[in-house]
């Protein structure tokens, strides 16, 4: 029975869908006005594990992955460039596409944007200022009152009392209450604005992932995640807001990932500690991102280094390696022990640095076998195999990934591959010591050389 820990009980609880063999998934995505970095990576690698596990389980995932292509900090860097906020955002959403592909992230079932959604949100905030939850300020600004939910808080766990007293509140402020938030901020500029009853203006950004919910699940959701860091406010509004409006809002679970910290501090563009994850691709393999990103358990923070990725690549080695030269034979029979472990760590709330101890453990039955020269090997190969792909991992072939060619320059693989045919040359014509020059000549770029009957295959160190 799967577990998870659920944001808003603040404990694990029984995962149970609201229709049967149907998950109905949703994850606030990408705000485009940068490209990608590790926090959004960690993020988006987690829930792709999630419905990867989901779906091997015979589930039907529904899985909505909004992007924000409205916001003030989209409108000031599309200004900046000189380009037409559309033509910026599309842009953007393409970087964004690359990277989460190059990174082996599934797509979502579908991606929404905000701005397709207008006329929704429009809809939604009418209701609200009927129900006497929201008011307009007198700048024109459509503001949501948090007096009129008395529930405001409970999934941050925070009273309005107590939030109150962290707030400053400004001499000239337009809200009633300073929780207060924005609905529909009135503006001027006419390329970043719609029509409303309330006159020219946009969105706020908590009430699109309320309208967008209510177009794809009626707010019948059976997960409702993303970082941690938006649980308040952007989560705490968000439930608000769809509770104000559908009298209820049926989400089953929230769930959140935890931050990336980076030199003991968390990340943040501010700070300027943020790694893109294009730039880390240039240097890892894919999978070892994705391996770092679930070493620690995705509800809490991870700490980010070269030395954590360097971690990463030698323990993915250590799989690979085990797997090299070895046909994978299906079986009922072997490693089903590790199969039962796998399923009890990975139904607990998705604990995957158990899960990677039980890959571990299949990877020393195969060594141990291997030497053995038994078709245990083989089995033992197929179990690890089958289980790690279900997260996303292992999709490679072993030789693929261990001479890390992809990371390699084509000048450097020429020269590699050179090298070893002038060495076969040498073998041939038994100039061991030419031979012998080379091999260490390889050695000294980290390459490490198999002779096999009819070649000499190779891979990184």
């Amino acid at each position: 029975m799967l577990k998870i820990f659920n944001t808003f009980t603040k404990k694990k609880e029984s995962f149970k869908t609201i229709l049967k063999n149907k998950i109905n998934l949703y994850v606030c995505g990408v705000t485009v006005y940068d490209l990608c970095h590790i926090g959004h990576g960690r993020t988006f690698v987690i829930f792709d594990m999630i419905v990867r596990y989901f779906r091997s389980c015979g589930f039907k995932v529904n899985y909505i992955r909004n992007i924000t292509d409205i916001d003030d900090k989209i409108i000031s860097r599309s200004i900046i460039q000189n380009t037409k906020i559309d033509v910026f955002t599309t842009s953007m959403i393409k970087e964004m596409h690359k990277d989460f592909f190059l990174l082996g992230i599934l797509p979502p079932d579908q991606e929404p944007r905000v701005t397709d959604y207008i006329d929704d949100i429009i809809k939604i905030i009418q209701k609200l200022i009927k129900s006497k939850n929201a008011y307009i300020n007198h700048k024109g600004d459509v503001i949501f009152s948090v007096n009129s939910d008395h529930n405001y808080g409970k999934l941050s766990r925070q009273s309005l009392t107590l939030l109150k007293s962290g707030i400053r509140i400004p001499s000239n402020d337009m809200k009633k209450n300073p929780l207060d938030f924005v609905l529909w901020k009135i503006s001027s500029n006419k390329e970043h604005s719609w029509n409303s009853p309330w006159g020219k203006g946009r969105p706020g950004w908590h009430i699109e992932c309320s309208a967008i919910t209510n177009v794809f699940f009626k707010n019948s959701i059976d997960i409702h995640g993303g970082g941690s860091d938006l649980i308040f406010p952007h989560h705490e509004n968000e439930r608000s807001q769809s509770i104000s409006f559908n009298k209820e809002s049926k989400i089953n679970f929230w769930m959140h990932t935890g931050v990336v910290i980076t030199n003991n501090q968390k990340m943040s563009k501010s700070l300027g500690n943020t790694y893109l994850i294009r730039d880390l691709l240039k240097h890892y393999d894919a999978e070892v991102l994705r391996y770092f990103f679930l070493s620690t358990h995705y509800r809490h923070p991870i700490h980010f280094s070269k030395g954590s990725l360097n971690q990463a690549y030698i323990s993915l080695k250590y799989l690979y390696e085990a797997l090299y030269e070895i046909l994978p034979l299906c079986n009922d029979e072997e490693g089903m022990n590790f199969e039962l472990q796998f399923y009890d760590s990975i139904n607990n709330d998705f604990n995957t640095p158990e899960v990677f101890l039980v890959f571990f453990k299949i990877a020393r039955q195969i060594n141990f076998f291997k030497k053995r020269n038994t078709l245990k090997s083989s089995k033992f190969a197929f179990r690890l195999i089958s289980l790690a792909n279900r997260l996303g991992f292992l999709l490679q072939d072993p030789e693929v990934f261990l001479q890390q060619k992809n990371l390699l320059n084509s000048s450097v693989i020429k020269e590699i591959e050179f090298l070893i045919e002038k060495r076969n040359i040498a073998r041939q014509s038994k100039l061991w010591k030419e031979a012998d020059n080379i091999r260490k000549k390889l050695a000294s770029l980290d390459v490490v050389l198999k002779d096999l009957s009819n070649k000499t295959i190779w891979r990184k160190k």
